[in-house]
């Protein structure tokens, strides 16, 4: 799999031989992280083709990179890079940098234990779901070959109105439904559309980086606006920022601390955005995966006004795989939210759209969700006991457990730590806003991990802890 695309340029004017300017491009690809251990080569025919030069040339530039076992020839796979790659001298291999960004150092890369955002693999129909996917998928190959709607696949965005309905409150016709690449795909389109750049945004604080972030990106100056066990507190932003054109809220289980906004809140948020003409930005965090109730209604559900943009996911309901997501918007933005799509920001593979659709339609989703309920429960409340009975301080908040810190601790100093050691907790600072105020806590998702492996990594974090 190559990261990066390979040029090879071949310069006739020098003397260098072809063949040998075949082979160094070929050894600076692979210095530079393009060609990876097992990629696998164009044929001898294929690049002599594309240079426009003969077979032989390109196989004496194979045979001298097989010579320095950088390459590997077989009949059944060609010839590949060579896995694992000796050293190449004077330029030793690094592997691809990681961005710097704490959206990526804390939040979307480190994988282990306890990290945050995916679901129990384990228990998804994977079987199910392939068979879904491919029986899609050769309809749509065998069908008229066309993009598709860049809105959404009809039959889609029917069953997920219908589902809204149903489960969420929300009344919405499917032209109001857009299908996206996940709840950043979504995020995205909706800030093309309203372009509030240089106007004010209340953020949840604590609240999602990768969505603030978007909303910085988008121009937006950020506000931030405390929670606390009744969820945002509205007042608060009324008083400091009544004029922000967008607040960006999960009402139904704020993240990462879990709580449902209150009522009285509700009806102050909404009040405040038909008074001000402003915009209300749901992101339906896990939906209906409350656990231990039932799911509240949907802030859209109560929306008079046409002020709320509803945001949802399956990435928690069903797998991130999928990066599918939608936005029911206001029927006063259909038609602006309509043209960026089909421009900038089209509905994701029709097929995985349609197996999706068959995945709702014919009652798997719903035996899935109730399944996970149980198992998440399951796996919260054992993961609660074993922290609990090593002495920390811990409470369950939706599909992560938080462990709360002395603040004589960082949280982001034992995270770096627990990276090494095969865990991925996320640092509670790192979901407040810079310059606030921040509890120290590690938020620890629950769906990964089960039984002894649980055990294990409870000690090796108590350890760490303690350390």
């Amino acid at each position: 799999m190559m990261t990066k695309k390979l040029a090879l340029t071949i310069d006739r004017k020098t003397k260098i031989p072809i063949s040998e300017q075949i082979r160094r491009g070929i050894v600076e690809a692979i210095r530079e992280g393009v060609l990876l251990p097992g990629t696998r080569l164009p044929s001898w025919i294929d690049l002599a083709t594309q240079l426009g030069i003969s077979r032989g040339t390109v196989k004496t530039a194979y045979d001298r990179l097989s010579d320095e076992q950088l390459v590997v020839t077989s009949r059944s796979r060609g010839t590949c890079i060579a896995e694992p790659l000796p050293a190449i001298a004077g330029c030793p291999l690094f592997p691809e940098a990681m961005p710097a960004s704490d959206l990526y150092q804390h939040y979307l890369l480190p994988t282990g234990a306890f990290q945050m955002g995916v679901p129990a693999n384990d228990a998804f129909p994977v079987p199910l779901f392939s068979r879904l996917l491919a029986a899609a998928m050769r309809e749509a190959m065998s069908s008229s070959h066309h993009y598709g709607d860049p809105r959404g696949e009809n039959e889609l965005r029917r069953e997920i109105a219908g589902l809204l309905t149903l489960s969420r409150g929300i009344k919405c016709h499917p032209s109001q439904i857009f299908i996206t690449a996940g709840f950043t795909g979504a995020l995205g389109l909706i800030l093309h559309a309203l372009s509030l750049g240089g106007q004010k945004a209340w953020v949840e604080n604590p609240g999602f980086p990768p969505a603030r972030r978007a909303l910085e990106l988008a121009g937006l100056t950020i506000v931030p606006v405390s929670v606390d066990a009744e969820g945002i507190n509205t007042a608060y932003g009324i008083r400091h920022a009544a004029d922000a054109a967008l607040a960006l809220v999960t009402p139904g289980q704020q993240a990462p601390l879990g709580m449902t906004l209150f009522q009285e809140r509700r009806n102050q948020l909404l009040a405040w955005a038909n008074r001000n003409g402003s915009w209300i930005v749901e992101d339906d965090y896990l939906g209906e995966l409350q656990l231990n109730r039932r799911a509240a209604p949907a802030l859209a559900s109560q929306d008079t006004g046409g002020r709320v943009i509803h945001i949802g996911s399956f990435s928690k309901t069903i797998t991130p795989q999928l990066r599918l997501g939608f936005a029911v918007v206001p029927q006063s933005l259909i038609d602006i939210v309509a043209d960026i799509a089909a421009s900038l920001s089209p509905a994701p593979n029709p097929a995985l759209q349609m197996a999706t659709r068959t995945f709702l339609s014919a009652g798997h989703f719903l035996r899935h969700l109730r399944k996970m309920k149980k198992i998440y429960g399951s796996r919260s409340s054992e993961l609660l006991h074993l922290l609990q009975q090593a002495g920390h301080q811990a409470e369950i908040n939706g599909l992560s457990v938080l462990v709360n810190l002395p603040e004589s601790v960082s949280d982001r100093t034992l995270v770096h730590r627990a990276y090494h050691h095969g865990l991925a907790p996320s640092p509670l600072s790192g979901w407040y806003l810079p310059g606030t105020a921040a509890r120290s806590g590690l938020l620890l998702g629950i769906s990964g991990q089960s039984g002894a492996s649980m055990v294990q990594a409870c000690e090796l974090l108590d350890n760490l802890i303690r350390k």
